[in-house]
């Protein structure tokens, strides 16, 4: 199937086509229009010898005329004019006119066989898979072969290399061109695809870059010209034999045809030549298969945007505008058949039955491809005529019901993408005004959906953009995102006084648009694309190199800015919705700040502003006499991107503090800036962390500047979020005792002195006291012995009072703090005792409990346990309760303090604990080792083991007994036959306990005989009683 295109033109006559077009003789007598009958053989060798080889020219040799006239001809001139305008045309005029008529750039190649791929992550392995890259590849390796220029029709065979699980294939390939333009394909590969395969691009590189190696003949009506009756027989005999398979029937057809005098074919002057170029009215574009672009599209739409497609559609997008940028026909065409497979979307009749929006993907896509008619409606390039004819096109597409309208608030009656096109021509000249911009009513130029900023600047900056010869790519070349090259092209042209150029020109637009006051539209999507849109054009603006033309540009329009009233963003007075200049303010700060500091300042200072999150008062809106009336009604807004907008102006700010560095006015001013406009916490720690790194360099000193101001905005942030939630608090206190580190011990001192206005007690005592006095900190500050002292002092003041305010929390971390100063640890102690009867837990007690005995205050732990265990209540299914190991451990110290403790306990633990593993797993304790062995100064112990029939433990032994006898019964209430093992194991213990006493098996037995009286109908359940107990 490797030949299949070439056999479908040959089984059926085809009809004429452009690259087809009529070729007449005239009768014997006349004069050959096209030279000599004997010219067209090329000298002796006749046909046979009409190959051409062409030879590549001397190095540095000029062009001779013949050569420079062919190549303006063959690319502006069909050749059937040349025929008609010159009764004779040398043969060697021919042939150059041919050879120059294919096409001479690989970028055109380039165009026409990949999607726009610039660099970036993965670009180098998307962009080896591309035809181009294939191609260039092929062509390398020597797959192309046999290739013959017959006049306007190239052909050869190009060879897929065999690889592991493929063999070897050839594609037999033909290529019609006209006027440097390939105006159709054919590859036995069968490609569909909007874009050549790689085999064609091989052949036309082949073509190209080895002219000189591919045989050049005429067209083949000229050698058929020049044939006897004999020889044409000859000819044709040869050919039906060659391919007698293929074309028997066809020519058979032809034959019957022309002997019919009555025939349509004889009806015809003349016969059609696939090699002698296109005819004069044949329309001069580039191949496009137009069914594929159709199909393609209907595709990615079908796929709602997602699967990738809506990135192939926004490649396609991108191959029109390059279409676009080398004023090619087929941008305009390729838009057409992408818009009436938009236009032809279901969805849009879906969407409009049901009242419902588009998806924001979708607009995303209506908003390029309106974008993109608006940039072929204002193309200068583009002819009177066309546009009349584009414009009743989009006014068809406009009347259908299923053209949808603009997104965002664009006056009242919204008007749809189409209607709104012609309009955006009429703004042109308002944006080319100085220093005048409006916002008489909600449209903003930057976010609109037909983006004429953006539109107006690349029409602009295209006028100034530096040619380059595509030449040769090589591999590399598609993987470089290199940014475009500028020179400056004057407005009037020679006019040696005029002082602006097309790109300085672009450049106010741009400023122009950017900082036009405008007022935030409605919606998610609509307030998106106005930062989307602001992000595109500044990432565009730069892309230019600032020479001193462009520096004086950016001067003039930012003070025009900044004195433009309220038709400016960065005006004195600005609107409560108006969108928020921080982006743009940066990109100005970063450009003017080497060529004129103050007004770059002056400038970010005035954009910090977020009317929106400040009161009418502060944003100055009704105050001054130039005031702006609002023209939506009085509410609060939906800002839907305002966390992005606020990130926007935390970067503007850090911007800014970077530049200043060392500067202590203009932090000062910057810090009185933020600590005004910047409502967010979270983003005052950011600049608060952004500002220590900077003034802490790790190759350089420290800048004390920076750092101080670092220090003010996290107090700032530790002032905003001490009486509100933030999951970041304890990170931002942590962060503010380092700085405060590194700023020195007064600041450290300052900030436990104040810890009441920054801190919570719990941080200041488990955090910031417990860091400062660390020794860490004295070691990193070197601190002298009086200073240790004085941070010591203030740590135990500040552990005291935050110990008053809340002991449940700061009790133990005060006794921490104090340990080293007698009075200061008492007091902290009897705070924690005064607090006991209060609100403290028994967990918490139980904490300080045990840290005061292991602080060696035995007698002060056994206090503290006791009030804990009158704060406890145990349940008799509890346990696994976390408070078991402090009851286990309370009852283990009053067991090592003695006797007298642990009678004082035990009422406690009876009256606490209800669980009879608990009370029994204590009773076990205290019966294997004697009281009192902790060492009490001044107490003895007996050494004597306790008996569980005297008091303090016979009270114990009765409460576990009753437990176990209560838990039983509690147990059998809701008990299941696979819970009867188990119970059965808690009887065995129960039974350990009820044999402590004397008379305990008496007990035990009794307890048994009643379970087996109540619970009689558990027989099951009894019987297993039975057998383990009798």
């Amino acid at each position: 199937m490797a030949d299949g295109g070439e056999r479908e033109e040959l089984l059926s006559p085809s009809p004429v086509s452009p690259a087809k077009r009529l070729c007449s003789w005239p009768s014997p007598q006349a004069h050959h229009p096209r030279g000599s009958p004997g010219a067209a053989g090329g000298g002796a060798g006749g046909v046979g010898s009409s190959c051409l080889v062409l030879g590549a020219r001397p190095h540095l040799q000029p062009e001779s005329l013949l050569d420079c006239a062919a190549k303006t001809v063959a690319e502006k001139w069909a050749y059937e004019r040349v025929e008609e305008r010159f009764e004779r045309i040398p043969e060697p005029v021919q042939r150059r006119i041919v050879y120059w008529s294919f096409p001479r750039n690989e970028r055109e190649i380039c165009m026409y066989s990949s999607f726009q791929y610039r660099g970036g992550p993965g670009a180098g392995a998307a962009g080896g898979g591309l035809p181009f890259r294939r191609g260039i590849r092929l062509l390398d390796s020597g797959s192309v072969e046999n290739v013959l220029q017959v006049g306007f029709h190239l052909s050869g065979t190009v060879t897929e290399l065999a690889t592991t699980s493929e063999p070897a294939v050839t594609y037999k390939v033909a290529i019609s061109f006209d006027r440097c333009k390939i105006t159709s394909v054919t590859c036995g590969c069968g490609n569909k695809d909007i874009f050549y395969c790689a085999h064609v691009v091989a052949l036309s590189l082949y073509r190209i870059r080895k002219p000189e190696q591919v045989k050049l003949r005429l067209p083949i009506s000229e050698t058929l010209f020049q044939m006897n009756r004999d020889q044409l027989q000859k000819f044709i005999q040869y050919l039906i034999t060659a391919h007698h398979t293929e074309v028997l029937p066809t020519a058979q057809k032809l034959a019957d045809e022309i002997l019919s005098s009555n025939s349509e074919i004889n009806q015809v002057n003349g016969a059609p030549d696939p090699t002698a170029g296109a005819s004069i009215d044949d329309e001069n574009c580039w191949h496009l298969d137009e069914e594929q672009v159709k199909e393609q599209v209907k595709l990615f739409l079908s796929q709602g945007g997602y699967c990738g497609s809506g990135k192939q559609l926004n490649s396609m997008f991108a191959k029109v505008r390059e279409m676009l940028r080398m004023r090619d026909s087929n941008g305009a065409r390729m838009l057409t058949l992408i818009t009436e497979q938009f236009m032809a979307d279901p969805r849009l009749t879906l969407w409009r039955q049901q009242g419902t929006n588009m998806t924001d993907k979708c607009r995303q896509l209506w908003d390029e491809l309106g974008a993109l008619w608006v940039c072929i409606i204002l193309n200068p390039h583009c002819k009177l005529e066309e546009k009349s004819c584009w414009l009743q096109q989009l006014q068809k597409w406009n009347d259908l019901d299923v053209c949808p309208l603009e997104d965002g608030n664009y006056g009242h009656e919204l008007p749809n993408i189409t209607n709104a096109l012609p309009q955006s021509a009429i703004h042109s000249p308002e944006l080319l005004q100085r220093g005048t911009t409006t916002i008489t009513n909600l449209e903003g130029w930057v976010g609109h959906p037909l983006d004429p900023i953006g539109c107006l600047f690349l029409t602009l900056t295209e006028a100034c953009r530096l040619s380059k010869e595509f030449g040769a790519l090589l591999p590399s070349d598609m993987n470089e995102s290199r940014p475009p090259v500028y020179q400056h092209v004057p407005v009037a042209a020679g006019s040696p006084n005029s002082s602006e150029s097309y790109l300085s020109l672009a450049l106010e637009v741009a400023l122009m648009g950017l900082g036009q006051q405008r007022v935030m539209p409605e919606g998610l999507y609509a307030q998106d694309k106005v930062c989307r849109n602001e992000e595109q054009l500044l990432s565009q603006l730069q892309e230019l190199q600032l020479d001193d033309e462009l520096v004086q540009t950016l001067q003039k329009q930012c003070i025009l800015l900044l004195e433009g009233g309220p038709f400016s963003g960065l005006g004195e007075v600005i609107h409560r919705e108006s969108v928020p200049m921080h982006t743009f303010a940066k990109y100005l700060f970063s450009a003017l700040l080497p060529h004129d500091p103050e007004l770059s300042y002056k400038l970010a200072l005035r954009a910090m502003r977020l009317p929106v999150l400040e009161n009418s008062a502060s944003a100055g809106d009704t105050s001054h006499p130039h005031h702006m009336v609002s023209v939506v009604p009085s509410r609060y807004p939906r800002w839907f991107t305002l966390g992005h907008l606020e990130s926007q102006q935390c970067e503007l700010a850090s911007t800014m503090l970077t530049a200043a560095k060392g500067d202590t006015l203009r932090l000062r001013t910057i810090l009185e800036a933020i600590q005004k406009h910047i409502h967010s916490s979270s983003l005052i720690f950011k600049l608060a962390q952004d500002a220590f790194k900077i003034a802490t360099p790790t190759d350089s000193s420290t800048d004390s500047t920076l750092l101080n101001v670092a220090l003010e905005l996290g107090l700032q942030v530790m002032r905003m979020t001490l009486s509100t939630l933030n999951w970041r608090r304890r990170e931002m206190v942590r962060w503010l005792v380092t700085c405060a580190t590194e700023v020195g011990v007064r600041a450290l001192v300052s900030i436990l002195q104040s810890w009441y206005t920054l801190f919570t007690p719990t941080e200041a005592t488990s955090i910031v006291a417990a860091t400062a006095v660390s020794h860490t900190t004295i070691l990193r500050l070197s601190l002298d012995y009086p200073q240790r002292e004085e941070l010591a002092s203030c740590a135990r003041t500040l552990a005291l009072q935050c110990a008053m305010k809340d002991p449940q929390s700061c009790a133990l971390s005060a006794l921490t703090l104090c340990e080293k100063d007698h009075i200061a640890f008492e007091a902290a102690y009897q705070i924690a005792i005064d607090a006991a009867a209060g609100g403290m837990t028994h967990s918490q007690l139980f904490t300080i409990a045990r840290y005061m005995e292991l602080r060696g205050y035995p007698l002060r732990a056994f206090k503290l346990a006791s009030l804990a265990m009158s704060h406890l209540n145990l349940a008799y299914n509890q346990d696994t309760h976390p408070a078991i190991n402090d009851v286990l451990w309370a009852c283990a110290l009053s067991h090592s303090l003695g006797k007298n403790e642990l009678a004082a306990l035990i009422p406690l633990v009876v009256k606490s604990v209800h669980c009879a593993t608990v009370l029994s797993d204590i009773l076990r304790r205290c019966t294997v080792t004697a009281p009192g062995l902790a060492g009490i100064p001044g107490r003895r112990s007996s050494g004597k083991l306790m008996s569980t029939d005297k008091a303090p433990l016979r009270q114990l032994l009765d409460a576990t007994i009753n437990a176990y006898i209560n838990t039983t019964h509690s147990r059998l209430t809701h008990i299941s036959p696979r819970h009867y093992g188990e119970f059965i194991e808690f009887l065995s213990k129960a039974r350990e306990t009820f044999l402590l006493p004397q008379d305990g098996h008496l007990q035990f037995a009794q307890f048994i005989d009643n379970l087996k009286q109540i619970y009689k109908g558990k027989k099951k359940l009894m019987l297993l009683v039975r057998e383990r107990f009798g």
